[in-house]
């Protein structure tokens, strides 16, 4: 008899150090979660106020109790299609390092909030092996609850492109 060697996909060893409570949105028909000690405010759409020559996904500023916070639609951040916003659509304030280590706010558009998820090492697995040419350094890993995956995103890593740093430099 001979024997058969399955391959699995290379996947990223996950550290307990994921383990906590997230803050759970969709994005179209995905299910994405950010660590909740990096939300500071849930808010229903406002008024955005656009900021000229920055990036599609860059929706604009708003007024949060006097400071102003860079607001990015994260659909179009991940090169989602845009979608028309809905009495379910969301601002998630989150505080994020900025220049120097210091932190910063910014709000990030998604299409609905859904819970708060209390999950544990074993919930969680290391992002997978993509191949050759796929970076995924703003995913932290892949929950499963509830017999659903969700990915677990580093918000700091989402939020740290070059565009985005000149922006929080002005809110700073």
């Amino acid at each position: 008899m001979t024997s058969t060697t399955i391959e699995t996909p290379n996947v990223r060893t996950i550290s307990t150090g994921c383990a906590g409570k997230y803050l759970a949105f969709h994005l179209g028909a995905e299910e994405f979660a950010v660590g909740v000690l990096s939300v500071r405010e849930i808010l229903g759409m406002q008024d955005i106020t656009a900021v000229p020559q920055t990036p599609e996904y860059l929706k604009g500023i708003i007024n949060l109790r006097g400071k102003v916070v860079p607001v990015v639609d994260l659909r179009l951040k991940f090169a989602m299609e845009p979608q028309e916003y809905t009495q379910r659509t969301s601002i998630i304030v989150v505080e994020v390092t900025g220049g120097g280590n210091a932190r910063i706010m910014m709000g990030v558009v998604v299409d609905s909030v859904s819970e708060v998820l209390n999950l544990a090492a074993d919930d969680i697995e290391g992002t997978p092996d993509f191949g050759e040419g796929v970076s995924t350094p703003y995913i932290r890993g892949i929950a499963k609850s509830k017999g659903k995956v969700k990915i677990l995103l580093d918000i700091d890593k989402v939020l740290a492109t070059s565009e985005l740093c000149r922006l929080r430099e002005l809110a700073a």
